[in-house]
């Protein structure tokens, strides 16, 4: 597994379509930033989830892992947080992990609690683009793992 870090929001785009040019399997982490000097999330949740999805991420091959960090005060709860405004991923929670296709991004997401080893799993077999089952987001939906 390859890991880039989204250090940017006016980045993301590019660094998507580099990682679909040399994978099928790009997958999308937004979590809570490590803090400084602990190197540690505020986020709980992110902290549970980050080696497991990694560890399970790691497994599908040739698979890239985009990581766009959030940070607590500035982009949690902001109405103009880039990936809170935009139609395709309209993020709410932390952790959230969606597959990325060619199309954009599926519509099922793994979010908080759902991010488990199990969960996980599940999620990867679900949004397989070979099964056909990667769909992209529409603007008036959005389903985690435990809607379907």
């Amino acid at each position: 597994m390859r890991c880039i870090r989204v250090s940017d929001p006016a980045g993301f785009d590019g660094l998507v379509n580099d990682a679909l040019k040399a994978s099928d399997a790009v997958y999308v982490l937004f979590f809570g930033r490590e803090a400084p000097g602990t190197n540690k999330s505020w986020c709980s949740d992110c902290v549970i989830a980050d080696p497991l999805v990694r560890e399970e991420i790691g497994k599908v091959e040739n698979s890239i892992l985009l990581e766009v960090p959030v940070d607590r005060s500035t982009d949690q709860d902001s109405a103009t947080n880039a990936f809170r405004k935009r139609g395709d991923i309209r993020l709410t929670r932390i952790p959230t992990l969606l597959r990325w296709g060619k199309t954009g991004p599926s519509a099922i997401r793994l979010v908080e609690g759902e991010c488990t080893r199990a969960g996980i799993r599940r999620y990867i077999a679900q949004t397989d683009e070979s099964s056909g089952r990667a769909t992209p987001l529409l603007e008036s939906e959005e389903r985690t793992l435990t809607d379907m």
